[in-house]
């Protein structure tokens, strides 16, 4: 600890101000918590393909360290639901009875992880993760929550899972369903007790507000109730009537090096970028949903370190990957968690049950953490934030679908890429669409839309252009400006006033259009006024040396004040200099309008 704070990790005054009342909190939240992780850790092992005490390792490991280095105080880390179904689809390249490698097949995979979420921190990109949409990420919860249940039904139903690494998850359940064993009632007993009591507890955990323990009690219950009934005691030729988890070394996670073999890395690194994003996005969403409530400021690029050194340390000590878990930390926040210890109690709580109660995990069915991963995955899914999104807009139901239908039929770990991926593609050309709104003088000489019964002004053009000016846009740029410049020339107007103000974001794309149209309008006889023009629009034209050929005068920067000088300025600059109000009778009906006054002033 004190290492920690001379380096800076957990903050110089963390011994000062911790006090004996928030250790009080964090010992109640750990251990809340840690009732939590002993079945959620082997849970999720399972939904992974791999040995229980890996997730139980990670766990402790990861948990550990995370809140040592996290900059929430309330988050959990550890194995979770999303990120162990995208290990499990990582490891499948392996041959199912190949245990061994895929284990250290998993290491390998937590240290690749934990690396590229350390550049990440390293390179402060930890705020690049906001950019992924929340309709993404519920796309994929849905499709994760449904691969889930549907990856436990041969241990729901207590027969041996059919087909090769190389299939999906479907065409495995399929196989199991159509060739497999028959149905062991006995394990479909326990599957279906499991959920049972497990939605029977929570209801009670939530009526009288007792300790979130229902899974842990539900568990040692349906345990202890098919050891009862001898299910899970091995017969004379040793086999149980039912599968059961296996053996947990009693033993704390120890240093390992994992394998190295690079056609595991081949095989593994796409699913080491999906994960490592995938665990960041839940991370930081699951933090700021509880720095909501608590006003707490978080540090992201802080929060993606800890989340990368948690991941690098737990593969050297035989941890399953993970990332910030909702359900722990939620129930770490409601329990009372003050400070970040409550996660390293929560760690300590954990290796002391495996050790104390590591011999009696061979009494465990899996059918019973088979029940409680489809409990899980049911809670996965919020209906009301997915109809919500399908509600909302065609582009945020269009991203959950694909992002769910992808994850179900394509592979989890790809999900989220092509989740944002389509959201780019979708999202640029809704950014790509401009908005030119031609402006006309009133009577009054308020400048505002042009309305159908206004008269046309042959003298002056004016257009407000609005919208993000990049790549994408040119094409729409070149059509108005092709428009406005044909019109021009057919109706012999001597000035262009163009209102700039709200082009954003400018490149050397829709630069190039914009030099080219004021190029042409002025071979043509036709002085273009440009508008409101922003800081950053200004700079780019001045690097293009725009000074050498185009008048600074016709240039009118953006202004300060609420009246909108530069616009202002830019109309009235045209009508006093290039306006012939003989030959335009809009602009004769200004001057003859009985309203006005010397001196009066133009609005936008």
């Amino acid at each position: 600890m004190v290492a920690l704070i001379r380096a800076g990790l957990i903050g110089q005054n963390f011994r000062v101000t911790y006090r004996w009342e928030q250790a009080r909190c964090d010992l109640l939240a750990g251990l809340t918590v840690a009732a939590i992780a002993l079945p959620q850790g082997m849970a999720y092992a399972l939904l992974a393909g791999v040995d229980p005490r890996y997730g139980l390792y990670s766990a402790i490991i990861i948990t550990a360290v995370a809140s040592c280095l996290g900059s929430s105080s309330h988050l959990i880390n550890g194995p979770t639901s999303a990120i162990s179904l995208v290990v499990f689809s990582a490891l499948a390249f392996f041959d199912p009875d190949a245990h061994i490698e895929a284990a250290e097949g998993m290491f390998l995979l937590g240290v690749m992880v934990g690396t590229i979420q350390i550049l990440i921190a390293v390179f402060r990109l930890g705020d690049l993760t906001r950019y992924i949409s929340e309709s993404v990420i519920l796309g994929f919860m849905g499709g994760a929550a449904l691969l889930l249940a549907i990856g436990q039904i041969s241990n729901l139903l207590g027969v041996k899972d059919l087909g090769t690494a190389h299939q999906t998850i479907l065409n495995r359940v399929w196989l199991t369903l159509a060739h497999g064993d028959s149905p062991n009632l006995k394990a479909v007993a326990i599957s279906v007790a499991t959920v049972a009591l497990a939605l029977i507890l929570r209801k009670v955990v939530r009526v009288y507000r007792l300790p979130p323990w229902d899974m842990l009690v539900t568990l040692v219950l349906v345990a202890g109730a098919a050891f009862l009934f001898g299910w899970t005691q091995p017969d004379a030729v040793g086999k149980a009537a039912i599968a059961v988890v296996g053996a947990v070394p009693t033993s704390l996670p120890s240093p390992h090096i994992p394998e190295i073999k690079f056609e595991w890395i081949s095989e593994l690194s796409s699913s080491a970028f999906a994960i490592a994003f995938l665990g960041l996005v839940e991370a930081l969403a699951v933090a700021k949903s509880i720095a909501i409530h608590t006003r707490q400021e978080l540090d992201y690029n802080r929060q993606c370190l800890a989340e990368g050194v948690g991941n690098l340390v737990g593969g050297f000590f035989r941890c399953l990957p993970g990332s910030g878990s909702l359900s722990r930390s939620a129930i770490n926040f409601q329990a009372g968690a003050a400070t970040r210890m409550s996660g390293v109690i929560a760690a300590g709580a954990v290796a002391g049950a495996l050790l104390l109660f590591g011999p009696l995990t061979p009494y465990i069915p899996k059918a019973a953490l088979a029940g409680l991963l489809v409990v899980t995955a049911a809670r996965l899914i919020d209906p009301g934030r997915i109809r919500y999104a399908f509600r909302a807009t065609t582009y945020d139901a269009g991203l959950v679908l694909i992002t769910a239908l992808t994850a179900v039929f394509v592979g989890v770990e790809y999900s989220v890429l092509v989740g944002v991926a389509m959201s780019i593609v979708l999202f640029v050309p809704r950014a790509a669409k401009l908005r030119a709104t031609e402006m006309v003088i009133s009577p009054e000489r308020v400048v505002r839309e042009r309305e159908a019964n206004d008269l046309i002004c042959t003298s002056t053009i004016i257009f407000d252009f609005e919208g993000e000016v990049f790549f994408g846009a040119a094409p729409e740029l070149d059509r108005y400006l092709h428009e406005i410049k044909r019109r021009a020339v057919t109706q012999g107007t001597r000035v262009i006033v163009l209102r700039i103000k709200r082009l954003r974001n400018p490149d050397a794309v829709c630069l190039e259009r914009i030099e080219h149209f004021l190029r042409d309008a002025d071979k043509l006889g036709i002085t273009v006024i440009l508008a409101g023009v922003r800081p950053d629009f200004l700079a780019a034209i001045n690097r293009l040396n725009f000074q050498d050929w185009y008048a600074p005068e016709h240039i009118f920067p953006q202004g300060r004040d609420d009246a909108d000088s530069a616009t202002l300025k830019a109309v009235r600059f045209a009508c006093e200099r290039f306006t012939d109000v003989s030959a335009c009778d809009h602009c004769a009906s200004i001057r003859n309008h009985k309203t006005i006054e010397t001196g009066l002033y133009y609005l936008v």
